[in-house]
């Protein structure tokens, strides 16, 4: 067993199942959460999220998590990301699924950014979350609509489980929204911390999980009254700042047919790169790392958030700005600032000007990529 100690108290880890390629200190590191609800944070050093890592790492955990999954899926299959943190990884199991079922799967991610121009299908809570609602979007195309609504099974990505309930909140909302020809639920997630103890087993519906890492968790609070200021970062209205990017990377239902950006090029053979998602659009920034570095560059992959956590442990440095979504929100860069790069690259689906002018003061050699028609 494994404990680290926090200014809250002691979270103590067991492993009790791994993948031959992967073990805990290969996917893991331990951070504090800015939130009165849950005091730490398991920080993925393959995720992309909190800790720069190279794409091809990143791709191998899709490959490795995807050949778990049985290939005797009955379709249509919906693969479903969860939002912020698990939209790459969705899309990313999803890119390998389709290797094998091609648009016999369909896949979407839930949202935290409704958006005017889509039907809402379904809304849910993730409720120990720093930003509780999720949306899920549907698409005015009745075929990839229907798709989704007389899917057999469920194919539902995040990047842990704890318990399970956030899963039992999105099968309950997706069933509420017409869903009603649910055969069979894969849980696919880089860590099970529920193993066997999932809060689903109500819903009358098989479930499977499929992990890299399996264990369980333990919290001992030293009942130390610290006072926790979480910031705001909640809102879920409509943007004040336009969305330009296509929709087309799985908040509208979709075959993920996107690809990179062309016009993101290395300036110079092995040059280091970090390129920076932008909270739940990640996938786009993904690949265009993934394409930098397949053209020589040394590229690592992080995303800016909008989930607050302490400085120490695996946050070594913290960038704070204001969403480019004209939210008004804190958003985090974290584990740059301490870093050198030759070039970070910020890949947003706004307007260029959207981006906080405080952001280039903290990363010096800062670049601002939008789309392009």
């Amino acid at each position: 067993m494994k404990h680290i100690d926090l200014s809250r108290g002691r979270i103590s880890v067991q492993v009790n199942q791994q993948h031959s390629h992967w073990d805990l200190d290969d996917l893991l590191d331990f951070a504090e959460r800015i939130n009165p609800k849950r005091a730490f944070l398991f920080v993925s050093k393959v995720l992309g999220k909190h800790i720069p890592v190279a794409p091809s790492v990143m791709q191998r955990s899709y490959a490795d998590l995807t050949r778990l999954i049985p290939t005797d899926l009955q379709g249509p299959i919906c693969v479903i990301g969860m939002a912020e943190t698990a939209v790459g990884l969705g899309a990313g199991v999803y890119r390998e699924l389709k290797k094998i079922h091609g648009q016999n799967a369909i896949f979407l991610t839930t949202t935290r950014h409704p958006v005017s121009t889509l039907p809402t299908l379904g809304l849910f809570l993730e409720e120990h979350s720093h930003a509780q609602d999720q949306f899920i979007l549907t698409s005015h195309d009745q075929a990839k609509h229907q798709q989704v609504i007389h899917a057999k099974t469920l194919v539902l990505v995040d990047d842990e489980i704890s318990t399970g309930k956030t899963f039992k909140n999105l099968i309950n909302s997706l069933k509420n929204s017409g869903l009603e020809n649910v055969e069979r639920i894969i849980l696919v997630t880089l860590v099970n911390w529920a193993e066997q103890h999932l809060a689903t087993e109500d819903l009358e519906i098989p479930i499977e999980v499929i992990s890299l890492l399996q264990g369980h968790w333990q919290w001992q609070s030293n009942n130390q009254n610290i006072q926790i200021d979480m910031p705001d970062v909640s809102a879920t209205h409509q943007q004040a700042q336009k969305i330009i990017a296509p929709n087309d990377w799985g908040r509208e239902p979709c075959y993920l047919e996107c690809s990179a950006w062309s016009h993101v090029k290395i300036n110079k053979p092995n040059e280091k790169i970090l390129v920076l998602g932008s909270g739940e659009f990640s996938w786009i920034p993904f690949l265009i790392a993934e394409q930098l570095e397949q053209q020589g560059a040394e590229t690592y992959f992080s995303s800016t958030t909008r989930s607050p956590i302490m400085q120490g442990h695996a946050i070594e440095s913290i960038c704070s700005f204001t969403d480019n979504y004209g939210l008004n929100i804190p958003n985090f860069a974290y584990n740059v600032k301490h870093q050198h790069f030759d070039r970070v690259l910020l890949v947003i689906e706004t307007e260029k000007d959207s981006v906080d002018p405080s952001l280039f003061e903290q990363i010096k050699n800062l670049e601002v990529v939008s789309y392009e028609p």
